[in-house]
């Protein structure tokens, strides 16, 4: 490789957080093997500057090894050079995988389902941000007028994400002032992990370049309305088919589908620990937030932990193609690779235990009775970071699916987060977390 300049080394953490060292483009290829190496206790740092109680201490490290099919780069544009950049696994040795590394959690447990199912994970994340700025002045939701007004900025945000292989199937406005989205395409689901942490990156460059800043925080600050990282999943078989459909059944799904659903709603409140992992996050979940605050699944209903989300065709083939299942409890302060893990994990558990669905909710769960709620099951979502931990501690299944490493450091992180929060002003805590993610 003859190139001159500089490939940064990808990786996520425990935080949601992309950490990076850069190596020369020509050193690129005596990296594949042996990585750079990197303190085992860096998977503890929390989203600001300061490192969590974690097992390693300054002792130990990991290597950061690059995966070369996900190299992508960022194109030049004005004054301002390619970016190149490679994602990487973690590990004490080539070929090794560490316990405590996000992305080999989340392969492993995609992994283990496709071996005692013959399924594959398909997924993709829509991707929510808050455009903000000393210049910046945001128009009406949804409105055209929010798209031409960001049209140079959007336009070359689609033109670097295809560049990158994660293009987009839409870019668009979204109902917050200044809100705007990225749908990613379906892919198998370590892959849609590896897009959504690319296209936070890239929109967060493209934004730096036209002067602005683009904010993935769950809650960007109070009045706001909160930023999503929506996760879609369907199961495909050895052929590529779909087969989360099955138009016989209850909500159309399939009774493996329906299996995979019950396994996450048995164990949600412990997965939001893991899929919404911020003190702010549970200011944009709640009842009458359309980003839900009750485990329950429903058709179409953006109420529902689980949302039905039917295909869209005259023709019934590609209708089922498209059938999926969303989960909206789910924010970029979360590692894309922890939170698919758990679904993932989850949804096989569903499956082994052969667990029975529970009824949809067929409005939204705030406007029923507590009575009605208690007799479909449907209980409210812990309403706070340290409750979700509570639930995660707990749940003995879900945290079985955790290396003692990865769970202490991880429970260290969080701790500290929400000891934090709870010590900090909140427009000065809202801030703090607008500004990082």
């Amino acid at each position: 490789m003859s190139e001159s300049g500089l490939i940064y080394l990808l990786w996520s953490d425990l935080v949601g957080m992309t950490r990076t060292r850069g190596v020369p483009l020509q050193d690129f290829d005596s990296r594949l093997e042996s990585g750079l190496g990197w303190a085992c206790a860096g998977q503890a740092m929390t989203p600001f500057e300061h490192l969590a109680d974690n097992p390693w201490g300054p002792v130990d490290e990991v290597r950061q090894i690059p995966d070369a099919d996900t190299r992508f780069t960022i194109p030049a544009s004005g004054e301002h050079p390619a970016i190149h950049a490679v994602l990487c696994d973690s590990r004490p040795s080539p070929g090794e995988d560490w316990s405590a590394c996000v992305r080999s959690f989340c392969r492993k447990a995609i992994a283990d389902l496709k071996a005692e199912t013959g399924l594959d994970l398909i997924s993709a994340f829509e991707l929510e941000f808050l455009l903000h700025g000393p210049d910046f002045v945001p128009e009406a939701p949804f409105s055209f007028a929010a798209a031409r007004a960001q049209h140079g900025f959007l336009t070359e945000l689609e033109a670097m994400l295809s560049a990158a292989g994660v293009a987009p199937e839409t870019v668009e406005p979204e109902y917050g002032r200044g809100q705007y989205e990225i749908s990613c395409s379906p892919r198998p689901a370590l892959k849609a992990a590896d897009a959504a942490l690319v296209s936070c990156e890239i929109t967060r460059e493209a934004a730096r370049r036209h002067g602005i800043r683009a904010s993935f925080s769950p809650k960007p600050t109070p009045e706001h309305v909160g930023n999503g990282s929506h996760i879609h999943l369907s199961l495909a078989n050895a052929e590529g088919l779909n087969v989360t459909y099955d138009g016989a059944h209850p909500l159309g799904l399939s009774e493996t589908a329906a299996k995979f659903c019950a396994g996450i709603l048995a164990h949600f409140d412990a997965l939001l620990a893991i899929t919404a992992p911020s003190p702010v996050s549970y200011h944009r979940l709640g009842p009458h937030h359309w980003s839900t605050g009750y485990r329950c699944i429903g058709w179409q209903n953006r109420e529902a932990a689980i949302r039905i989300m039917p295909g869209i065709s005259r023709d019934p083939e590609k209708a089922a193609k498209g059938f999926n299942l969303e989960i909206r409890a789910s924010d970029c302060t979360a590692s894309p690779y922890l939170a698919v893990g758990v679904l993932a994990r989850a949804g096989l558990e569903g499956i082994r235990k052969n667990l029975s669905l529970p009824g949809p909710a067929e409005i939204d769960p705030a406007d029923m009775s507590e009575e009605a709620r208690l007799e479909a099951g449907i209980t409210p979502l812990p309403e706070s970071l340290d409750a979700a931990l509570e639930a995660f501690k707990t749940d003995e299944v879900v945290r079985g699916w955790f290396s003692d490493d990865l769970y202490q450091s991880f429970m260290s992180v969080k701790s500290w987060e929400a000891d934090y929060a709870r010590s900090t002003a909140p427009e000065h805590l809202f801030a703090r977390y607008r500004r990082t993610y």
